[in-house]
């Protein structure tokens, strides 16, 4: 186990901010496989922080081939307690415009070739997501984004679509229908196994775009020409929120911490001893096993 408190994952952009201390790269092994990135391991507002690029730098894996399950273990093995999670959204809101932050507190999954458990081969656990998002970090991040000068939206709720396309005409107008906020292709996931992992998880979303709703088309330069114009706000926000959860004023527990208490439903005689030490920095708390 490490001691990096906090993850960020994005892109390149973020562990190159200005005020980040690196003290190195560190590739991980994990039971599930690679994660996308060596993680960026450094020292942001008197806190220790690990950084992940989700797609990896160049942006070379699509979202239906991230390894979502080792990422989050990655994170794990290295201590993390809170995530802060930085992506690219659509807006299926006329008053959600480019260039607008949404913090979400709701996820809706419309992916459909994707590993998002890491339970399974002989040990079944049923954890509540019924409020995904961890509602203190979600605050922090709403506080920072408003700090930071943003306009920023709190709450609502994020439509995880498959990818890698971007959606039809006649989806856009569905899921407007349905009340969606914001659609992206990676969220979720993350949320999911985070939660499993009794990590702390919030999505900073940057709004890109107005998905094809409203624009005659999404087109990748679109998207990145926004994305580079409001680089600089990201960063600030992390920094942000990375500062006040350093000064301690957030610390109360919560009950992501304790998510598999209630949780696990196998009888731990009848769990074989392999999946026990796959799980061991996961489950060992409660099945006293340790990790491969």
């Amino acid at each position: 186990m490490g001691d990096y408190r906090i993850g960020v994952i994005g892109g390149s952009g973020l562990y190159e901010m200005d005020g980040l201390e690196v003290h190195e790269e560190r590739t991980l092994e994990t039971p599930f496989g690679e994660p996308s990135d060596p993680y960026v391991l450094g020292e942001l507002a008197g806190q220790k922080v690990a950084f992940l690029s989700r797609h990896g730098r160049g942006h070379r894996i699509s979202p239906s081939d991230l390894n979502f399950r080792a990422n989050i273990y990655g994170f794990k093995l290295l201590g993390v307690e809170r995530i802060l999670s930085v992506s690219a959204v659509g807006s299926m809101k006329i008053e959600y415009e480019p260039l607008h932050i949404v913090v979400p507190d709701q996820f809706y999954d419309r992916t459909r070739h994707r590993r998002d458990t890491f339970f399974g081969d002989g040990l079944v656990a049923h954890v509540s997501m019924a409020d995904p998002v961890c509602g203190a970090l979600r605050a922090v991040l709403g506080d920072s984004a408003a700090a930071a000068g943003a306009t920023v939206h709190r709450g609502g709720t994020y439509l995880c679509m498959e990818g890698p396309q971007f959606s039809t005409r006649g989806e856009s107008n569905i899921y407007r229908s349905w009340g969606i906020d914001i659609i992206g292709m990676t969220n979720l996931q993350e949320a999911k196994l985070a939660r499993e992992a009794e990590i702390c998880y919030a999505t900073l979303a940057m709004v890109t775009d107005y998905d094809c709703w409203h624009e005659e088309d999404v087109s990748v330069d679109a998207v990145l020409a926004v994305l580079h114009s409001n680089a600089a706000m990201g960063q600030d926000v992390i920094r942000r929120a990375v500062a006040r959860l350093a000064s301690g004023e957030d610390e109360a527990e919560c009950s992501c911490r304790q998510a598999l208490a209630t949780a696990l439903i196998t009888d731990p005689a009848a769990v074989p001893e392999a999946t026990k030490r796959r799980l061991g920095v996961i489950v060992g708390k409660y099945l006293g096993s340790e990790s491969e």
